[in-house]
């Protein structure tokens, strides 16, 4: 069963993606930015920008029925080597307690020019999956 939860956002419906997808007891994130409300927040702070995607992300995900606690994989895509460890510390603080696999990887650049940071979040559930069958939830 597969259910696809968006978040309202201008660019799930006009580029064909979902914020979070649960496939069985897996949920997997979008990437996720520091753009709110279409405004990038925290321009020239990749920590600022790493924590607030981080909570776009987990709050996707607490909408679909999945809490950090659940958190098992969480990818982290940098323009510069140099912002590595203010993003690694903004995970740290935030995942410290739950310890998920964790990948960060540096990147040519992100679509915006002033996002520094993108990051993926997976999560399982240990509970099934509704009976209901798949549906887009927005």
């Amino acid at each position: 069963m597969i259910t696809r939860f968006g978040s309202g956002g201008p660019w799930e419906e006009r580029y064909g993606y979902s914020r979070v997808v649960r496939a069985g007891n897996l949920l997997v994130t979008a990437g996720c930015t520091a753009t709110v409300d279409g405004v990038v927040t925290g321009v020239g702070d990749p920590r600022a920008q790493a924590l607030t995607a981080f909570g776009i992300a987990l709050d996707a995900l607490a909408r679909a029925g999945a809490g950090i606690e659940t958190v098992i994989r969480t990818r982290m895509y940098v323009t510069d080597a140099a912002y590595s460890d203010a993003v690694a510390g903004a995970h740290g603080s935030l995942f410290a307690a739950v310890r998920p696999v964790a990948t960060l990887v540096v990147v040519a650049g992100l679509l915006d020019p002033q996002h520094l940071v993108e990051v993926e979040v997976e999560a399982y559930l240990s509970r099934p999956a509704a009976e209901n069958p798949a549906e887009l939830v927005t």
